[in-house]
């Protein structure tokens, strides 16, 4: 078996290591609590015993979206997603505080949870912003962007939920706040990275141009519990 580095399943790491305090955990299986993230984990190459923790954890029909697994689920497991992803990280990146980049807390939520929807950067839960980090910039008061810290594996930590409302694009919000984002993580002595879909090409392209490498490609499925005495044994 090849070496496991943390940025190979970043959530498990982030689970067992400095998230710890935001997880919840049966046997084998992680996960954040619900109102913070949706990423549950395994070990890499899960055996029977952790595919049951799995079930126990989650229940009998639920879905668990999952990375970082080297072997597929067992019979009975319904793959109910499985998305292509790719995996970037800091390679020279111009980080640098912004000015207009203004910390965002609790009493912010709801404006996070607005723009969320109508700019769809991926899942953000009502706790999300217990994760690291959210930096946003506002015109008029009205929160149009933001990008934030998410998943922590050891000495990493993921740049996540860039977005910019839809009548502020093409004014350089994004690139300044993943910019002053990574400034953070750097002054913490910690490596940026972040993940795209993997069709998300112009993202892709715009992340390479501010110099992020790509470091890997993954999947992301979704697998569901089988019921009752289906599960794994």
């Amino acid at each position: 078996m090849s070496e496991w580095h943390v940025l190979d399943n970043p959530a498990r790491a982030s689970l067992l290591g400095p998230h710890a305090h935001l997880a919840v955990s049966h046997g084998l299986a992680v996960r954040y609590r619900p109102d913070v993230s949706v990423f549950v984990t395994l070990p890499a190459e899960p055996d029977d015993t952790a595919w049951r923790d799995l079930a126990d954890l989650i229940g009998p029909g639920a879905v668990a979206p999952l990375s970082g697994l080297r072997t597929p689920p067992p019979a009975g497991w319904e793959v109910v997603s499985d998305g292509a992803g790719v995996q970037l990280v800091d390679d020279g990146v111009a980080a640098a505080p912004d000015a207009e980049a203004v910390p965002l807390g609790d009493a912010d939520v709801p404006e996070m949870l607005a723009l969320v929807e109508r700019a769809r950067p991926g899942p953000f839960a009502p706790r999300t912003i217990e994760m690291g980090t959210y930096l946003g910039i506002r015109r008029g008061g009205r929160l149009i962007a933001m990008a934030g810290e998410r998943l922590h594996p050891p000495g990493f930590t993921e740049i996540s939920a860039v977005c910019t409302d839809a009548d502020f694009r093409g004014q350089g919000l994004a690139t300044r706040l993943v910019h002053a984002v990574a400034a953070g993580i750097r002054a913490r002595g910690e490596t940026p990275f972040l993940h795209a879909a993997a069709m998300n090409t112009n993202a892709i392209r715009l992340y390479e141009s501010l110099g992020f490498r790509l470091r890997r490609h993954n999947r992301f499925v979704g697998v569901r519990v089988p019921a009752g005495e289906r599960v794994a044994t």
